[in-house]
């Protein structure tokens, strides 16, 4: 139970968008929200009233210039803030950090503390974690936030390393100098922008009993992209039964992809930084009324907009204002940004809660990010739409269909699972028809060997780490070693890039997995080893399969792979251990080549357009207990009259392998039932 009281009301599917609540000391808060930015105890240009109009449920101030101006003795004369400013709703206070962070020449980092000068009398001020709780305590936040080190989100490895482990110090400084407050208390992740650091890093704050947990140091120098992925990266790791909160971000697209990411709340000072420069946030992209094409527009700044902005001014008279710096103009469309921007958390919220959040999701990553757009033109020249065409890594490309990622290889044209969703494929395919998790609850001293031939996107691997992962503890009777093998990891690392399309990415075993080659777990229950190169040489390095994953690209595009000669060299591999291969063809070739190497072939499960793939054993599999429905003399009919029955990469004057396939033991017994 935190002080929050939060409670989790819907989720998305295919997308971690969640609505929820949660209750503060002086009001419930509906989520995804934004929090106007009240640095200084006001929102810059606007008044209490129109803020209250506008829905906001929570304001944001900043505990490093409230201590400097008008210091802590103020607000315990008044009782806290809310009295000082007469704001009845919540108040959450920054911590500072990151206002220590931006007076790079006047403040130095110490274990102790921030050390600064201050901007209105030079004197030096020791801000420690306990000092900054206290401040905050003073202040009368509803939410505080731990002191953290904010460093720019593209420094030095090392240098982000030490940032993020003083921030883990403080954090549990600050929440040790909490006590028993009733005020909440936020942790914050940081790491800049390294995969493994944000993992570590959201790992260990987790492991403190935060009120809620904020994504700290994006928006200070890295890409979109590499927000969004980062974000991704952390709310994987975040509990859901806790507000997740996005420091200091941002645009309505960059809100858009946070709550798509699985973000509860955000702040920033856009909506009124940007109003005093003429810009304003519409239902129809960004307008600028620096530019003259708006000077005699008759109408509002945004038609689908009922905010007072909106219903009393035209857009001309906006213009008007800005071009005369008439501070009307400024808080006017300051009044209008902060409205846009609470009716978007709010639709968002609506949208989440109706289950209709990926349609929404959809239309709106276009349409928020238009500049100056009047209709199509704009929209289809928007950022979104020009990123998408970016989307190439050496011979591999990602396409996207329903909001859903595939590789492409752009040589042949071929697309990885081209027609059904790649995570549902691997885990109905390959996962479930493996029997992979039952084989894990059987105890057993050595560990179930599964290959992974054609690491692609990691779907597959993936798969199946999210399978064991689902396991209960005390249901791992067996270890799981997973090997995949992959020659171009150009397909993974695109796809990582990528990763709002590819969902089962999100995780951080990847991520180690292509900069350390493996990747476990602390409890040990999975080990999963890359093997990079030619699948021909590297699997004589790895431990003999129970389970093979066949899924590299087609017949067409991988052919070396489906040949006869490497289907010889893999069955004299698993010719002492009864392994099982899954793959999703079912073409006459491919089964006449596992046949002639001397698998025993079955029909498998049903995936898309196709009615069956295939399942090959090893003599051994084949021999043991199964529940596999062996190809029989049917399907020996069919191949007779085949114009395409010959194995793949033989030789054209060899045909050993007729006889091969005709005196395989299979069909000289009866097909086993399924």
């Amino acid at each position: 139970m935190t002080r929050l009281d939060f409670k989790l009301e819907a989720t998305t599917a295919g997308s971690r968008a969640r609505a929820a609540r949660f209750t503060t000391q002086h009001n419930e808060v509906l989520t995804p929200t934004f929090m106007p930015v009240g640095t200084h105890a006001s929102v810059r240009s606007q008044r209490r009233e129109d803020l209250l109009a506008s829905g906001a449920q929570v304001l944001l101030a900043n505990t490093y210039h409230l201590l400097l101006r008008p210091g802590v003795e103020v607000f315990e004369k008044f009782g806290g803030i809310h009295r000082f400013m007469n704001w009845p709703r919540s108040v959450l206070t920054d911590s500072g950090g990151f206002q220590i962070f931006s007076l790079p020449d006047s403040r130095q980092m110490r274990e102790a503390g921030a050390e600064f000068r201050s901007y209105l009398d030079k004197t030096t001020i020791c801000l420690s974690p306990e000092r900054s709780i206290a401040t905050q305590k003073s202040i009368g936040a509803d939410i505080m936030m731990v002191l953290d080190q904010c460093v720019p989100s593209t420094v030095e490895r090392d240098v982000a390393r030490k940032a993020m482990e003083l921030t883990h110090r403080w954090a549990q400084r600050s929440l040790e100098a909490r006590g028993d407050s009733p005020q909440a208390l936020f942790g914050i992740v940081q790491g800049a922008c390294y995969d493994d650091l944000r993992v570590e890093s959201a790992r260990t704050i987790t492991q403190l009993p935060f009120d809620g947990y904020a994504i700290g140091g994006l928006a200070v120098g890295e890409s979109a992209h590499q927000r969004e992925d980062c974000t991704a990266i952390v709310t994987e790791l975040l509990p859901t039964d806790r507000p997740r909160y996005l420091m200091g971000v941002g645009t309505p697209l960059d809100l858009l992809q946070a709550v798509h990411r699985g973000v509860d709340m955000f702040d920033c000072i856009l909506p009124t930084a940007l109003s005093k420069q003429g810009v304003a946030f519409t239902s129809i992209g960004r307008r600028d009324l620096r530019r003259a094409l708006y000077r005699d527009m008759d109408g509002p700044i945004d038609p689908a907009c009922h905010c007072y902005t909106c219903s009393t001014y035209s857009t001309a008279y906006l213009l008007h204002l800005n071009r005369t710096h008439d501070s009307t103009g400024w808080q006017l469309l300051g009044l209008h940004n902060i409205h846009f921007y609470m009716q978007l958390t709010r639709t968002m919220r609506e949208h989440i809660l109706a289950g209709t959040w990926m349609d929404f999701y959809g239309a709106q990553r276009v349409l928020l990010d238009a500049r100056d757009s009047y209709g199509t033109k704009s929209i289809r020249n928007s950022k979104a739409l020009r990123e998408e065409k970016k989307l190439r890594l050496g011979r591999y490309e990602v396409v996207v269909r329903d909001d859903i990622g595939r590789i492409r290889d752009i040589e042949s044209g071929e697309v990885m699972h081209s027609v059904n969703d790649p995570a549902e494929e691997a885990r109905s395919l390959y996962v479930e028809q493996s029997q992979l998790v039952e084989r894990l609850r059987i105890a057993n001293d050595t560990p179930l060997v599964v290959w992974d031939v054609g690491l692609g996107a990691a779907a597959n691997a993936m798969a199946t780490i999210h399978a064991v992962e689902a396991l209960q503890p005390t249901e791992r009777a067996r270890h799981l070693l997973l090997v995949s093998f992959e020659n171009d990891l150009d397909s993974l690392r695109l796809a990582l890039r990528h990763n709002r399309w590819f969902r089962h990415l999100r995780h951080a075993a990847p991520w180690q997995l292509l900069q350390q080659g493996r990747w476990q777990p602390a409890d040990g229950s999975i080990e999963w080893l890359l093997l990079h190169g030619d699948f021909a040489r590297r699997k004589l390095d790895a431990p003999v399969p129970d389970i093979v994953f066949f899924d590299p690209f087609s017949l067409k595009t991988d052919r070396q792979l489906w040949t006869l000669t490497e289907f010889d060299s893999l069955a004299r591999v698993c010719a002492h251990r009864a392994t099982e291969l899954f793959t999703y063809t079912c073409s006459t070739a491919a089964r006449s080549t596992m046949l002639a190497a001397g698998f025993y072939v079955a029909r498998g499960r049903a995936t898309g357009p196709k009615n069956e793939t295939t399942v090959g054993l090893s003599p051994l599999a084949a021999k043991g207990a199964h529940t596999h429905e062996l190809l029989g003399r049917d399907w020996f009919a069919r191949w007779q009259r085949s114009d395409a029955k010959a194995p793949l990469g033989i030789d054209v004057a060899d045909e050993s392998w007729i006889a091969k396939i005709a005196q395989h033991p299979q069909f000289r017994i009866p097909a086993l039932p399924r």
